[in-house]
């Protein structure tokens, strides 16, 4: 006695031979409609997939801004603008254009640091070297 699934696998195989040998394949009258039917279900699929990823970037975003709140965390953007505020406040009454920031420790720098560091060096040196420094 021969199963139904043992049946539909040799009937399977005997399509596909008749393939091989040259033979025409048979037109399935629903392929159109079962295509479509694929391809809605897939894009179902993918608009499910990406309301569940947009779901989850919420609530991770929530959990961001409660963190931020706590410890008194600017977001970026917010920190740009802010920037670009400032900068737009002093520019205002101005006919030239503002200055570029140096960042601190570069540029002009108190000599007296620099005098104040080489005689901190100087201190820890030997006896002899201190008295070639100072001449």
């Amino acid at each position: 006695m021969v199963s139904y699934e043992e049946e539909i696998i040799k009937e399977r195989a005997t399509k596909d031979m008749g393939k091989m040998l040259g033979g025409e394949e048979e037109k399935d009258p629903d392929a159109a409609k079962k295509e479509e039917e694929r391809q809605e279900a897939l894009r179902q699929q993918e608009e499910e997939r990406k309301a569940k990823y947009a779901k989850m970037e919420a609530e991770r975003e929530t959990v961001r801004q409660g963190i931020r709140d706590k410890y008194g965390i600017k977001k970026k953007e917010e920190r740009e603008a802010e920037a670009q505020a400032a900068l737009e406040a002093n520019v205002e009454g101005s006919l030239t254009r503002p200055k570029k920031a140096i960042p601190p420790g570069c540029g002009d720098e108190d000599e007296e640091e620099d005098e104040s560091i080489l005689d901190t060096v100087i201190k820890y040196l030997p006896g002899p070297l201190q008295d070639m420094f100072k001449k």
